[in-house]
């Protein structure tokens, strides 16, 4: 199990934004909720669930690195999300 944050490389409003991801959906929202999020914020497509993340900026992102959240590539962060996506259709 584990919780990943990728590189904050986004723009918008200023700042620069990142995905906060894991391996489980329970796993993101207690993360999530540890970091202080709220669970509206939630990014979910119920037809692409291996897409499901929460933006994080560039600040935040560095508290969840420091909650123990592990810092990974864009590349790192495809091949989590095809793996994910590869699993969950197995396992239908």
């Amino acid at each position: 199990m584990g919780v990943y944050v990728d590189d904050a490389i986004w723009e918008w409003r200023g700042r620069r934004w990142c995905h906060l991801v894991a391996d489980t959906e329970d796993e993101l929202h207690a993360f999530g909720a540890r970091l202080g999020l709220k669970r509206q914020w939630f990014q979910h497509r119920p037809a692409r669930p291996w897409l499901d993340h929460y933006d994080l900026h560039e600040v935040a992102r560095d508290v969840a690195i420091a909650m123990g959240a592990e810092p990974i590539t864009l590349r790192e962060m495809a091949h989590h999300i095809r793996a994910k996506r590869e699993a969950m259709r197995a396992a239908a």
